[in-house]
């Protein structure tokens, strides 16, 4: 054990989690090439083969697997070190990369984001915002907003929050088309919505819940970029209430017949669920999320209900 590196094994972890080189390079902050010694210098130590290596990418070998999870469980113990005993500032610095589907990510995080490092200033704050799944077991995030609870894996989870969608059109587009008096009325305008074999989670594919049959002619995997064609006057779209309420240029359609419900769900890694860091980060979604209830739900604020 004289030549063995404890920290080689932050490398292994990395390309382990995502198969390639350049891609644990850049989430190490290092270059490849470094990234590649430290690799065979571990394998060296351990007289071990770890990964085969391939053009597409680096895959585990059997010796690769068995080390992946004595790593990742002492990767559980520093967090624990570095969040029980470092002291409270030492457990709110660092990293924590937060992942989200595109339209909660970008319309309602984001712009919350400032608060947050502002009072945790010495937080690194990542967020992903993409139409995607990520893996809290790969360590591509450490908090995840998903649509639905994860059916396995050492995850904890809790429903964030119930938020509703309906469908919305700009008034240039509603001006030009036949009126919309019922959703079989919709079978005759074109339709923004999601790419059918791109739909990441079945909770996005919800047209048939609009009208059976209905299908979109403008498409796109993100959600903002839908709400971008609508109001652009690509067509009719179904939009989350919370994205369309600052959007003045975007009229609702068959609001009192077509309204959908879904939920947003908070996954951490278990072993990440008592670090202080990813705790704060967990608490300020929590709360972020509670006290817009409204606004995820499509109810008409409180100075707007006084008017009326």
């Amino acid at each position: 054990m004289e030549r063995f590196d404890w920290d080689d094994l932050r490398f292994f972890l990395a390309v382990a989690r995502s198969g390639r080189l350049t891609a644990a390079a850049r989430r190490l902050g290092a270059d490849h090439a470094t990234v590649s010694r430290r690799i065979s210098s571990l394998e060296d130590s351990l007289k071990a083969k770890l990964f085969e290596r391939r053009p597409q990418g680096y895959t585990l070998t059997a010796h690769g697997e068995r080390l992946l999870a004595k790593a990742e469980s002492m990767e559980t113990e520093a967090l624990a070190i570095q969040s029980d005993i470092g002291g409270a500032d030492m457990a709110l610095s660092g990293t924590v990369r937060i992942g989200a589907p595109d339209g909660f990510g970008s319309v309602f995080l984001a712009p919350r984001l400032a608060s947050l490092a502002g009072a945790y200033p010495g937080l690194e704050l990542q967020l992903i915002a993409m139409p995607r799944l990520l893996s809290l077991s790969k360590r591509e995030a450490d908090v995840a907003i998903t649509l639905a609870p994860p059916k396995e894996g050492k995850v904890v989870a809790r429903k964030l929050a119930d938020y509703r969608l309906g469908l919305y059109a700009s008034r240039d587009y509603l001006a030009s088309m036949p009126p919309v008096r019922a959703p079989e009325d919709l079978f005759a305008h074109r339709i923004v919505g999601y790419i059918d074999d791109l739909i990441f989670t079945p909770e996005l594919d919800y047209l048939d819940e609009v009208a059976k049959g209905l299908r979109a002619q403008v498409q796109s995997s993100s959600v903002v970029a839908q709400m971008n064609a609508v109001v652009a006057g690509a067509g009719i779209g179904v939009i989350h209430h919370f994205m369309a309420e600052g959007e003045a240029r975007l009229v609702p359609v068959l609001p009192e017949t077509v309204s959908i419900t879904r939920s947003f769900w908070l996954l951490v890694h278990a072993d990440l669920k008592d670090v202080a860091r990813v705790r704060a980060i967990v608490d300020f979604i929590v709360r972020e999320a509670r006290s817009a209830r409204a606004c995820l739900m499509g109810e008409p604020r409180q100075e707007q209900r006084a008017a009326e």
